[in-house]
């Protein structure tokens, strides 16, 4: 992978900001695998770059970089402010969206994970249960696409604000609360699978569009926002226009 000019949203001398595809790793140890990491330093011709955070590789979204070891330093200790778009699937009753109840307005889901390194996988766990890690974000229901003949499950539009930055946290949670994300083949349930194979969404549909921390250098607080790119995510919103 190339890095193209539109993956890079903001840099400076101490940071780098970028959009990263679904697909794309953020770093990996695989070899021949391309990820943002390697592909960032390419472009910078520098053998250092702190990696700061990551983006699972199905996911799409907003990544910063630090440019040099300091501000990776400053940048690791900040509790960063990080919101996402999903697009999740159910077939509850208990949301009421056509009488507009539940639309707007937030609600908070916490729970505790249990990490799986050999499968790869996280799930819900008891609090006092060996390793398991809280995990808390907020979300709020945006808009519900209208069903396409055929589809058993609602399709929503849903904003999230991470609280903890949990591995899979996301669609671990969302998946537990009966929400599993579009063309999440791992963790989703046997009616949003079946739902996401037949509608050829081979993508989660996952972006974290907006990212917001204070400059390691300046302390000026620097916020950035993206649109997501996945074909998913445009049955809500024409491309180019805000969601």
């Amino acid at each position: 992978m190339v890095l193209k000019e539109d993956n890079i949203i903001y840099e400076d001398e101490q940071i780098l900001v970028c959009h990263k595809p679904s697909g794309i790793a953020t770093q990996t140890a695989k070899l021949g695998c391309p990820d943002m990491e390697s592909c960032i330093k390419n472009y910078l011709k520098s053998p250092y770059l702190g990696v700061v955070h990551r983006l699972d590789q199905p996911v799409e979204g907003i990544l910063v970089f630090g440019k040099t070891k300091e501000a990776a330093a400053k940048l690791s200790t900040q509790s960063m402010e990080k919101h996402y778009y999903a697009v999740v699937l159910t077939d509850s009753l208990r949301f009421s969206i056509e009488d507009g109840k539940t639309v707007g307005i937030e609600h908070t889901l916490v729970d505790y994970l249990v990490r799986d390194g050999k499968s790869n996988t996280s799930r819900i766990a008891k609090k006092n249960e060996k390793d398991a890690k809280r995990a808390e974000l907020v979300y709020c229901i945006l808009e519900e696409k209208k069903k396409d003949e055929g589809d058993e499950m609602s399709c929503l539009l849903v904003d999230i604000l991470l609280k903890t930055g949990r591995h899979h946290q996301i669609r671990v949670q969302m998946a537990h609360a009966g929400m599993p994300l579009y063309g999440d083949i791992k963790y989703g349930s046997e009616s949003s699978v079946k739902q996401s194979i037949k509608s050829n969404k081979k993508e989660v549909a996952l972006c974290a569009y907006s990212l917001s921390f204070l400059h390691p250098k300046t302390g000026k607080r620097m916020e950035f926002s993206i649109l997501p790119k996945a074909d998913i995510f445009q049955d809500f919103h024409p491309v180019g226009k805000d969601i």
